[in-house]
């Protein structure tokens, strides 16, 4: 057993497998996760434990966890004092921002959060939406939802839900009224933990490979060999804030080209990049790149 550890709070239900499969990838694996409230990490000075995104934040600030991983809406809705170490571009389905959105039937007169006046509002983002509703000088009243927030929008008035597609919204026939709050998911450390040097580099070596695994999702690497008399011509179709790698090939009349490119100008290069002269054009994912 190491003499020093972190403990480490990561996200059960909705986040986990998007979590554990980001920490795979950067090269934590982690086991017995769907049976275990502590799962095994092949990392001996990390113990992790299995909670609710809810309370991780609350468990952060009280020192239970020297950190966590977990969203910014229950950040705010725990009212916790953390450090906010990381800024993750990661959720359950993609790598956008996740919503807490108001809601009501498609069925329902009301058209903007005024005509909620009196009304009472389902969430279980409780001190978020009241302090939503009071920034803008409307009285209602907030209940607590144990879950299953979406069929109790046509027993209250109005609800406010998680959403990252709004799927679930259109499949029961409710229609966003405003955004309540945008949410990212976060890395956060307690307050102590973070002054502590072991503990405060453990955290930033993982935050380091974490965001470099995210970084890599939109890109591709790009190798081609080319003329040396197309190189400039080439050099021109690629994106000015590149720095390609440039390698001699045994034919000295030719030289290879390698670069990192997003993912969504691949598919516009490669025809530009043939036609300008480039031959044995490769593209492949990358597991991780770190600026």
């Amino acid at each position: 057993m190491a003499s020093k550890i972190l403990k480490l709070g990561i996200p059960k239900g909705s986040l986990q497998k998007a979590t554990i499969k980001l920490f795979a990838k950067a090269g934590f694996s982690i086991t017995d996760s769907e049976r275990n409230y502590f799962p095994r990490i092949d990392d001996d000075q990390i113990e992790l434990i299995l909670l609710r995104a809810q309370e991780i934040s609350r468990y952060v600030a009280d020192g239970m966890l020297d950190a966590g991983i977990t969203g910014h809406d229950w950040i705010m809705e725990n009212g916790s004092d953390v450090v906010e170490v990381a800024e993750l571009a990661y959720s359950k389905a993609t790598s956008r921002p996740t919503r807490w959105v108001l809601a009501v039937p498609n069925e329902s007169a009301v058209q903007k959060p005024a005509d909620l006046a009196g009304a009472i509002i389902a969430t279980e983002l409780v001190e978020v939406t009241k302090k939503y509703f009071s920034d803008k000088n409307i009285n209602v009243k907030v209940e607590f939802s144990w879950g299953a927030t979406e069929v109790k929008a046509r027993l209250v008035d109005a609800i406010v839900e998680l959403t990252e597609t709004g799927s679930t919204l259109r499949a029961n026939s409710l229609r966003e009224i405003d955004t309540v709050i945008t949410s990212t998911t976060r890395f956060v450390a307690n307050k102590q933990a973070w002054t502590d040097t072991f503990k405060r580099r453990k955290i930033e070596n993982m935050i380091i490979l974490i965001n470099a695994v995210i970084e890599a999702r939109s890109k591709v690497g790009l190798k081609m060999n080319i003329k040396k008399g197309d190189l400039e011509s080439i050099l021109k179709i690629l994106p000015a804030e590149k720095s390609p790698t440039i390698s001699n090939l045994a034919d000295s009349d030719f030289v290879a080209i390698e670069v990192i490119v997003d993912e969504k100008t691949e598919r516009s290069l490669v025809p530009q990049l043939k036609r300008a002269g480039a031959s044995g054009i490769i593209t492949y994912p990358l597991n991780k790149v770190t600026h």
